[in-house]
């Protein structure tokens, strides 16, 4: 048993170190936002696709949760074309707060004041996401992260509203509708994809995205919700450190400011509702669903 929990513990480090490089692979390829989410989808709903072997059977759970999941994992790419990768991930980690605010609108779950605290918190964070960034481009980009978030939500939500089916069905076909709706920008973009860039493609799909899910998948049974928290908050932090070594973008006082106070919120967050007994669902709420 311990074993397997050490093994699943190495899994989550793992897939969080690789989902850590979608910032700089994401800007050292010369595509447009589409074409390359195109690829980077196309590609991982191959490797798990050939991973899971399963039938899917779509129901209107399924369309609710494909559609949250192709909107996160398709903005989440175009965000990182439009602002800093350290802007791209945090803002997209606000996710968990869109979590309690969903199930209270949808689900009438009820809101803990820790819940109200965390999200009274994020939201300052946000504010100073968006002071840090005044540029134009950057404010887009900011805001097409926000909704990533609050997309990466709805996949929660999708996921609680039909708990016998399995979210990886949501992103095999999310993938797929993802490669299909760039398919056009992509196929434009062809000719301009040389070897570099190829081969970052297929990092994208194979190791940014394909292969972390199959660990995440595997690791989760054998941990705890706080540590699949705790564990998982690597991939914000690595990556716009990564992004900062490999192409010199640094997050501005701001933007560091607005992720300490992001992730900190998120991990104390987590820490505060696992001393304390939840429900099945309000434990799911607290895991961060990877996108």
């Amino acid at each position: 048993m311990k074993q397997q929990r050490a093994q699943a513990i190495a899994q989550l480090v793992a897939a969080s170190m690789l989902w850590s490089s979608a910032g700089f692979l994401i800007k050292s390829i010369e595509l447009s936002g589409m074409a390359l989410g195109s690829a980077r989808a196309g590609i991982a709903a191959l490797v798990l696709l050939l991973y899971f072997r399963r039938r899917i059977t779509l129901t209107r759970f399924h369309a609710l949760g494909v559609l949250a999941f192709s909107a996160n994992s398709l903005l989440f790419v175009l965000a990182n074309k439009l602002t800093t990768a350290a802007n791209a991930i945090l803002l997209q980690f606000t996710a968990p707060v869109w979590v309690a605010l969903f199930a209270h609108w949808f689900l009438k779950e009820r809101v803990r004041r820790s819940d109200w605290v965390a999200i009274a918190v994020v939201t300052v964070g946000m504010v100073l996401f968006f002071l840090g960034d005044l540029e134009p481009g950057h404010i887009a980009g900011n805001v097409v992260a926000l909704i990533s978030g609050a997309a990466m939500a709805g996949f929660v939500i999708a996921a609680k509203l039909a708990s016998g089916c399995d979210p990886v069905e949501y992103v095999i076909v999310g993938n797929c509708l993802n490669f299909l709706v760039g398919l056009p920008y992509l196929l434009t973009s062809v000719s301009s994809i040389d070897y570099h860039s190829g081969l970052s493609l297929l990092a994208l799909g194979v190791f940014q995205l394909g292969i972390p899910y199959i660990f995440y998948t595997r690791a989760i049974p054998a941990v705890s919700s706080l540590e699949a928290i705790l564990i998982t908050i690597l991939e914000p932090i690595l990556n716009p450190v990564w992004v900062a070594l490999i192409t010199g973008e640094k997050p501005g006082v701001l933007t560091v400011m607005a992720g300490l106070l992001v992730v900190g919120t998120v991990i104390l967050r987590g820490i505060y509702q696992a001393r304390k007994p939840l429900s099945a669902a309000e434990n799911a709420a607290s895991e961060k669903v990877v996108l």
